[in-house]
């Protein structure tokens, strides 16, 4: 079973209290873009078999959204962070550099 800690509370929640919100740290479309851009923005998400963000809330709890790093091969959770924050900190990446040689984070644009 998949545990996530929330960093708004501080309380460890497994994934029966929380809500998937898809996946992190994508660009939202505007108003002023193309169909084709407002269709990636819709439909193309990444599935990767390795190390992921996504988007959760304590759903039963604060209410809260946040961002996690996992794994979605193994399920480790690398770190949970704000949902305001627009690349994971520098010690989950860190984390997750040191069980993964030769990963490294991409910028989403």
């Amino acid at each position: 079973m998949l545990t996530l800690e929330c960093p708004c509370c501080g309380l460890q929640a497994d994934e029966t209290e929380l809500h998937a919100g898809g996946e992190a740290h994508i660009k939202r479309a505007s108003t002023g873009d193309t169909d084709e851009a407002f269709e990636e923005y819709l439909f193309m998400r990444e599935n990767p078999k390795g190390v992921h963000f996504e988007r959760w809330r304590h759903a039963n709890g604060c209410g809260k959204w946040f961002h996690a790093a996992r794994c979605t091969q193994t399920l480790e959770v690398f770190g949970t962070y704000s949902a305001q924050t627009l690349e994971p900190p520098k010690e989950i990446k860190a984390a997750i550099s040191a069980k993964r040689p030769g990963w490294s984070w991409r910028t989403f644009s």
